[in-house]
């Protein structure tokens, strides 16, 4: 008993000491705090879970990670950080949120908040079975097995505290666009563009809905990207001159659209809820046209291979520089570009996070 004491005391200690250590770069609002980062979702913000299960969605290998922490390849879909991290570290929470199939994980880790994500993942579960790769059902489950430990670890009511107090990121839908629908006959077959898009705010919807019933209340919804600016998606449908697909990019917007209503409507209906929209479809899109003004050269093309297709095992090489460019490879954004987007939108909704539609 007096041995389980003082190791749950050490657990708390490592817990305050990295808590107070990194300075946050977004400023909270006096006496709030946001204990954790927890993470849902696809190759956006994996940060390893995939490296553990048997997919071909994998990243553990180089050219991945070559601007990581000692150039490591961890399972990151980027050249470095992911969002997932930047979230932690804006916050001055920690440095890297870690998986939750990473076999080093440590109890002081379940503190300060993990990551659920699976590269390949969709709010369909059509996409995350497709690629065999963990689904939001399956992620959900793994948070159920998380509050568990965290329960063993610093008991019920400090576990309520912390998930009440953490902020809740979830990614996905990309993956469902890109390669359920427009990819596969399963889905065009049945849905027109305006239903599907119905059918996976549906699942996103039920999900956040799950998460405030196991105690989330700040919870960010990222909304898709341009779709049709992917370097991968002007390759396939841009014609000689790769342009950007309107269409996919129309895509994107409608399914904005009906989240950021739904997101509304269940803000109404729990009065405890403080869901917040995360649009990653403006600055990206300024980013893309407008590279020079963010410091970037080239954001048609990724760093990777030919930078026109490439992701994943296909990746075998860079770029000379990879600061001159928005993405990494022909899907994924790098650090650099991440960073920029991380800051914008974490500065515009963290208030919303905290005090809901009043001011804080």
């Amino acid at each position: 008993m007096a041995m389980h004491f003082l190791r749950l005391k050490l657990v708390v200690l490592s817990f305050l000491v990295r808590f107070y250590v990194l300075e946050a770069a977004i400023k909270l609002p006096k006496n709030i705090s946001i204990p954790a980062v927890i993470v849902f979702g696809d190759s956006v913000v994996d940060t390893g879970n995939n490296n553990n299960i048997e997919t071909i969605v994998k990243v553990n290998f180089p050219p991945y990670g070559k601007d990581f922490m000692g150039g490591k390849p961890t399972g990151r879909f980027s050249d470095g950080k992911v969002p997932s991290d930047l979230i932690a570290e804006e916050l001055g929470i920690k440095e890297l949120l870690p998986a939750y199939f990473d076999p080093a994980l440590q109890a002081e880790d379940l503190l300060t908040g993990v990551n659920f994500a699976s590269g390949g993942a969709g709010f369909d579960p059509i996409t995350s079975n497709l690629a065999s790769v963990l689904s939001l059902s399956d992620q959900l489950e793994m948070f159920k097995d998380y509050i568990k430990k965290l329960e063993a670890i610093i008991g019920h009511e400090k576990t309520s505290k912390i998930l009440s107090e953490s902020l809740y990121i979830l990614v996905a839908g990309s993956n469902d666009i890109i390669n359920t629908y427009f990819g596969t006959p399963f889905r065009k077959s049945t849905y027109d563009v305006s239903s599907y898009n119905d059918l996976l705010v549906g699942y996103a919807s039920t999900f956040v809905q799950e998460l405030y019933g196991l105690g989330a209340r700040r919870i960010g919804v990222f909304g898709l990207p341009p779709l049709g600016c992917l370097p991968s998606q002007r390759t396939l449908k841009g014609g000689a001159e790769r342009k950007c697909i309107d269409i996919y990019n129309e895509v994107s917007q409608i399914f904005n659209n009906k989240l950021y209503d739904e997101i509304e409507s269940i803000n109404g209906r729990y009065s405890m809820a403080r869901v917040t929209y995360m649009d990653i479809y403006t600055l990206p899109l300024d980013l893309i046209h407008n590279p020079h003004k963010y410091g970037f050269g080239i954001s048609n093309m990724g760093c990777c291979g030919t930078g026109t297709i490439e992701v994943a095992f296909l990746c075998k090489y860079t770029c000379p520089d990879v600061s001159e460019y928005v993405f990494w490879d022909s899907f994924h954004l790098t650090e650099k570009a991440y960073r920029i987007l991380v800051h914008q939108i974490l500065k515009k909704s963290i208030n919303t996070f905290i005090c809901g539609k009043s001011l804080c």
